[in-house]
């Protein structure tokens, strides 16, 4: 860290938090102490936030209090106590720190905090990035005390004569990490003398590894990402490790591992959207590829469409260049569905015409056919991905599909016996 920014520091009122913040405006860092009153254990949250800034008071500290409605967060989104309490204050934090021009979020979690989310993440069956999830830096939190002990922080807070505050909740057994502190931590010391430094070494043996493993994922990862980004899941699903390598590839977007089994089974199916937890991302599975999408920029509106004048070039949405043609000059063409041909008369008769994208249930009467086909089965046998199909222009005539520029024309107003004239209609395609 430098100086020359300010740091807002997580003040609970608790031994850790109150150290954290003697330290670094000893050290001479910019603090801005942000406290989180939640409400949930009456006078004693009040007292919490009155301890605070009486402290950051006595210290010259600038202090920032909010207040938190935990059941309303609870019932919104269906997270535990911890959880809730966990997402408001980060979310909090972070905007503080947007506002502040913060260079971090400092938090005070220590050697006991890191042995204990260790095992809770364990209980959970997590992996070695798991395990090893509390980091001195974790993108924009650090945890300055990451080294010291429980003991060490209050021999700190008696040499500078400062006083904290004890959470009651800590010492019921009603949250997990709780438990392990309360109860299990005490048992394996006396069951295993020693066993806590076991296990914070534990952790430092993983992290070594965890670097060696992440390299191999992105080395794999690399043979199975084309250039857009999108996903081969087809033949990573024929790897043993193709879950573990899948979840790695993903969970930057948030995928939830359960959903990756999911995908993975889907793999012979197309069609299929995942939806990242928060909603912000879909994952689009087509002909065993995986295309990641921004979902606000997913067309929402696949009904959006322009009147146009089928006896004139078009220039928006697509450009559609349009001439006349006597029928003694017509030759088939040589550019397959860039170009369509339309009896004169069938586009001068009084009609609507329209350019549009794809509706659910649209049907074309192929060239050459007499029977219309789902205009979804013709991008599917195209291996169109699920972005291509939202992206098709479709020129329509009375609501009727008679022209799919690019990929497949049609039967309607085709050029027959009586023809005279004719319209060719030729995309151009800037690619």
């Amino acid at each position: 860290m430098h100086f020359n920014a300010p740091v807002i520091v997580a003040l609970s009122g608790g031994a850790d938090s109150v150290a954290l913040l003697a330290a670094l405006v000893a050290l001479g860092y910019d603090c801005r102490a942000a406290h989180c009153n939640f409400h949930l254990r009456g006078n004693e949250s009040n007292r919490d936030m009155l301890h605070c800034q009486e402290l950051c008071k006595a210290i010259g500290n600038d202090l920032y209090v909010i207040d938190f409605d935990v059941k309303a967060r609870m019932e919104q989104t269906g997270e535990s106590v911890e959880m809730a309490c966990r997402g408001l204050r980060y979310d909090w934090f972070r905007k503080l720190a947007d506002r502040d021009g913060a260079q971090a979020i400092a938090v005070g979690h220590h050697k006991e905090d890191r042995a204990e989310t260790f095992m809770l993440n364990l209980m959970r069956g997590a992996g070695i990035i798991g395990l090893t999830s509390m980091n001195v830096r974790s993108g924009d939190v650090i945890r300055p005390l990451l080294s010291l002990s429980r003991k060490d922080i209050e021999e700190y807070l008696d040499r500078k004569n400062l006083s904290f505050v004890n959470d009651s909740s800590n010492s019921s057994d009603l949250h997990r990490r709780n438990r392990i502190r309360n109860s299990i931590f005490p048992m394996l010391e006396q069951a295993f003398p020693g066993a806590l430094d076991a296990v914070l070494k534990s952790i430092s043996n993983l992290e070594a590894a965890r670097e060696i493993y992440l390299e191999a994922v992105n080395n794999i990862a690399q043979k199975y990402t084309e250039a857009d980004n999108s996903i081969k899941l087809a033949d990573l699903s024929a790897l043993p490790q193709a879950q573990t390598i899948l979840f790695e590839m993903l969970k930057g977007h948030g995928f939830k591992f359960p959903q990756i089994c999911d995908m993975i089974s889907s793999v012979g199916q197309s069609g299929s959207e995942f939806f990242s937890p928060d909603g912000s991302t879909v994952a689009e599975l087509s002909h065993g590829i995986i295309h990641l999408v921004d979902a606000a920029t997913r067309q929402k509106n696949p009904d959006f469409a322009i009147k146009v004048n089928p006896c004139r070039s078009i220039f928006d949405p697509i450009r559609i260049d349009i001439t006349l043609h006597a029928v003694e000059n017509f030759s088939p063409s040589q550019h397959g569905a860039m170009e369509a041909c339309f009896d004169a008369d069938f586009v001068s008769e009084p009609a609507t015409w329209e350019i549009r994208h794809y509706r659910r249930g649209d049907r074309i009467v192929p060239f050459g056919s007499s029977k219309s086909k789902l205009i979804s089965d013709i991008f599917s046998n195209a291996k169109f991905s699920q972005e291509q199909k939202r992206n098709a222009w479709i020129l329509t005539r009375n609501g009727i599909p008679v022209w799919i520029p690019g990929l497949r024309n049609s039967a309607e107003g085709a050029l027959g016996p009586s023809t005279t004239k004719y319209y060719k209609m030729s995309y151009i395609h800037n690619t």
